[in-house]
């Protein structure tokens, strides 16, 4: 069934979901995944949004988001000035990707400890978004759901004590997925839940030997 927000969109600032809704949110989760607000920024635009993305706002709906701005907040047009002021330092410019979307995004974030993120991520209509690569590893997860995103080492052993921890606490999972750049390498585990994970069993999953970061981010609200 076809909810009828579906149809009509998010409420948001203009001029269009997919360009400046979506981008926000995309910039939002970078910002999520990144852990706060970043030193640095630098942003490439594929296809559509490198196209026309100026003038449907997506520059400015991309910095919104990183600086925490939701796609309703009437400041994204004035997200450029809020960044200076916050000392965010960002840079734009056009990349073509192959067998992307036309409406993605690659945000390369350096926080103000040095750590960094390399996010993929694509609006694929009525606000709403995918990311589709993290730190070289293909993924696939939406924000539609609370999401584990887990680093971990490609070794036996840990997709069972992350779901039995989760199965304990009584946290459904909707969706799973598993992404690695080599055998015994680096993997990343994606978890959709049904329920929000409690702060202690987040706490209690990082401790596990084999994990390299953990970084959850909890759905907006219906």
């Amino acid at each position: 069934m076809i909810d009828i927000f579906d149809i009509l969109g998010p409420v948001m600032v203009g001029p269009s979901s997919s360009h400046t809704a979506g981008a926000v949110r995309i910039g939002a989760m970078g910002r999520t995944l990144l852990g706060g607000t970043p030193k640095k920024a630098r942003i490439h635009l594929h296809g559509s949004f490198a196209e026309t993305g100026v003038g449907h706002g997506t520059d400015k709906a991309l910095i919104a988001g990183l600086l925490g701005m939701k796609p309703d907040d009437l400041e994204i047009p004035n997200s450029f000035a809020h960044a200076e002021e916050q000392g965010l330092e960002f840079t734009f410019d056009e990349v073509t990707l192959k067998n992307a979307h036309p409406n993605t995004a690659v945000l390369e974030l350096t926080a103000a400890d040095g750590h960094t993120l390399n996010m993929q991520a694509c609006s694929i209509g009525g606000g709403q978004i995918r990311v589709t690569m993290l730190d070289g590893v293909a993924v696939s997860f939406t924000g539609a759901y609370n999401t584990l995103i887990i680093h971990n080492k490609d070794d036996r052993g840990h997709i069972a004590d992350v779901t039995t921890t989760l199965s304990r606490a009584r946290v459904n999972i909707a969706n799973m997925s598993l992404s690695r750049n080599a055998r015994g390498g680096n993997a990343i585990m994606i978890i959709e839940t049904d329920e929000k994970v409690p702060p202690v069993v987040l706490q209690f999953l990082k401790e596990f030997a084999g994990i390299i970061h953990l970084t959850y981010y909890e759905k907006e609200d219906d």
